[in-house]
């Protein structure tokens, strides 16, 4: 029998060796403590700084004094209260759709729904690029795997034709993809996939973890951005990223949302999320949707675009998520190292997390950094090399 120990020396002989840091965010900043080391960091997913702001951290702490620190059981046995009602119906709302359910984590919710969505017998076709979560979800379900090359429709095309010759009468086809990809910041082509799931009569679920808050004129996303909102059967998101929480959600018709309450296991059998989440994801809701949302969109904006001229980058997706693709692990490693001693924290992602041959700097800017900080940073990746002169 193989050791843990050989297999950890396999995976540091890859340039693949992983380890937790002690990360300490220095409160009204981008910045951090590494490890005792103060840095300017961009690496995180709060993309409004809302998780920061002094009304979420006030309405989360309101809550934990008023509705307790956890619900104490599942959903289905004492574990529902008021407040998580009250989100859902509010999600709903805001992603115009006539049900929403919540999940402890946008992991969960990917490997409960798409094995309650799709079984043996049916097929799920996914973008190459997918998350992790949405991947384990096709292959929890039994149901048979196509995967298309990154946004190539074409392929798409031809992998509904041969799922419908595989399914019977009361098979479901259904189509996985996200609005923008975590890993590249690029968009994916919903429209294409929307025209091309109708003509095969498929389902289509876009996860939307990193468009909420920052696409459409109230934060809605980009399906809803695009006026594709009734023509998307399941759209999916996180409270962890622009809304500044934790937890996942999915929208959707009654039936599908029944169906997940009956069959949707993960949802099942974990303790309901804490009520007091729940109220301040309302709060981020009603934020996102309002006058804060939009001043801190722009923020956001101004700082991405002040990236972009700095680097010299035209052409790209608006998106907060700016990677610098090095290649190998180990030079994302020397990289990352190489950045931290000019104070600036940008983890090296490799594989599994990307292709191998990608490793990359995932680069994430946020409403909360300042543009002096950006220009900074820009500065320092050209003196890199990284891009420009």
């Amino acid at each position: 029998m193989r050791t843990p120990e050989e297999e950890l020396a396999e995976i540091r002989a890859r340039g693949l060796w992983r380890q937790v840091g002690s990360f300490e965010p220095v409160p009204g900043s981008m910045e951090c403590l590494l490890n005792g080391q103060r840095l300017v960091h961009w690496a995180s997913n709060d993309y409004l700084g809302l998780a920061n702001s002094a009304e979420l951290q006030g309405a989360f702490a309101e809550a934990v004094g008023r509705l307790g620190a956890g619900a104490g059981a599942s959903r289905l046995v004492v574990g529902t209260r008021p407040s998580h009602l009250a989100l859902e119906e509010e999600l709903a709302a805001f992603k115009g759709a006539e049900a929403a359910l919540t999940f402890s984590s946008g992991y969960v919710t990917a490997v409960s729904a798409i094995p309650a969505i799709v079984g043996k017998g049916d097929v799920v076709i996914l973008d190459k690029l997918c998350h992790a979560c949405l991947i384990d979800g096709a292959r929890l379900s039994g149901a048979a795997i196509r995967v298309f090359p990154h946004n190539d429709l074409e392929k798409l095309r031809s992998h509904l034709r041969w799922a419908r010759r595989q399914i019977d009468a009361r098979g479901r086809i259904l189509i996985v993809a996200e609005s923008v990809y975590s890993m590249d910041g690029d968009f994916g082509d919903l429209g294409g996939m929307v025209a091309l799931k109708e003509e095969a009569g498929a389902l289509l679920l876009i996860d939307e973890a990193h468009g909420v808050g920052l696409y459409g004129p109230k934060g809605e996303g980009r399906v809803e951005e695009l006026g594709l909102g009734n023509r998307v059967e399941l759209r999916m998101g996180t409270l962890s990223k622009a809304l500044g929480l934790a937890g996942g959600y999915l929208c959707a018709s009654r039936a599908w949302i029944d169906l997940l309450i009956n069959a949707g296991r993960g949802w099942i059998y974990s303790t309901a999320p804490p009520p007091a989440v729940a109220e301040a994801a309302r709060c981020a809701l009603r934020m996102i949707q309002g006058s804060e949302g939009a001043r801190r969109r722009a923020l956001l904006w101004e700082n991405v675009a002040a990236l972009d001229q700095a680097l010299g980058r035209t052409g790209l997706d608006p998106s907060p998520i700016r990677p610098v693709v090095v290649g190998e692990a180990e030079a994302a490693l020397a990289w990352s190292e190489a950045l931290r001693h000019r104070g600036h924290h940008v983890p090296a992602i490799r594989f599994p997390t990307v292709p191998k041959g990608t490793a990359r700097l995932r680069v994430s800017l946020s409403a909360d950094h300042r543009l002096e900080e950006v220009e900074s940073f820009a500065r320092v990746l050209r003196e890199r090399g990284c891009f420009g002169d």
